[in-house]
């Protein structure tokens, strides 16, 4: 095995990994990020038990499943979020957007609310903003709501689908959204919460590479696309 991360992964290495990747999604793994990568690869090197960069790219592309493409893909994501994460979108959101957003509807005799949350990775946007909606519209009587949610890693997808999160992560939810829509759970030894059924059921959490064919045409009422752009050139 090798001393360091720093060992397996060469220049050649990272440049192709930066290509490959920036073809596939649009990511654009600049010379600040061969840290990243080479962390990130050492990990899947250490999972697969080979030795360099270019053995483990050359088993990437010999899987004729895709699921090792599917991991390298989701090993060099940023996944960093939390709930109601940059609290000055929802200040927007809850005290302008929404209020003449719902009035507009009311007018036209309209229920149907579309939102979209572009990178939603582990989840906590999504129900952030479910929850927003939720409050705004007194517990959606009436309302016909749903928020598509989608991210380019299935990992993430799977822990946003499931809605269980540790103590930690919700500590961000003001206390009367949290005691009534989330629910405690054990997770192994540890406690730990879940956003309740009714919330869940509200978004529809789907893999989207942004850079290939959008499966729909909307229209949203309003799309939170945030910390996303950043990693595009």
């Amino acid at each position: 095995m090798f001393l360091n991360d720093s060992d397996c992964v060469t220049e050649h290495d990272f440049q192709r990994i930066s290509e490959i990747v920036h073809k596939h999604c649009g990511i654009n793994l600049h010379d600040g990020k061969k840290e990243l990568v080479r962390a990130r690869i050492a990990k899947r090197l250490r999972v697969s038990g080979l030795r360099t960069a270019a053995e483990y790219l050359d088993h990437v592309f010999a899987d004729p499943t895709g699921k090792e493409f599917t991991c390298f893909i989701d090993s060099l994501s940023t996944n960093l979020t939390s709930f109601f994460r940059e609290i000055g979108h929802f200040d927007y959101l809850t005290g302008t957007h929404l209020p003449a957003m719902l009035a507009r509807k009311r007018k036209q005799g309209a229920s149907r609310i579309r939102v979209w949350s572009a990178g939603c990775s582990t989840g906590e946007e999504p129900y952030s903003l479910a929850l927003t909606l939720l409050h705004a519209t007194g517990d959606a009587a009436g309302w016909d709501i749903k928020l598509l949610a989608t991210d380019i890693s299935t990992q993430v997808l799977s822990t946003a689908k499931a809605g269980i999160y540790d103590k930690s992560r919700v500590d961000s939810v003001p206390p009367a959204l949290k005691a009534k829509y989330l629910t405690p759970v054990r997770t192994g030894d540890k406690s730990a919460s879940q956003v309740i059924p009714a919330v869940r059921n509200l978004i529809q959490f789907a893999y989207l590479n942004l850079m290939e064919e959008w499966p729909f045409s909307g229209p949203f009422d309003f799309i939170f696309c945030r910390n996303v752009m950043i990693y595009f050139d």
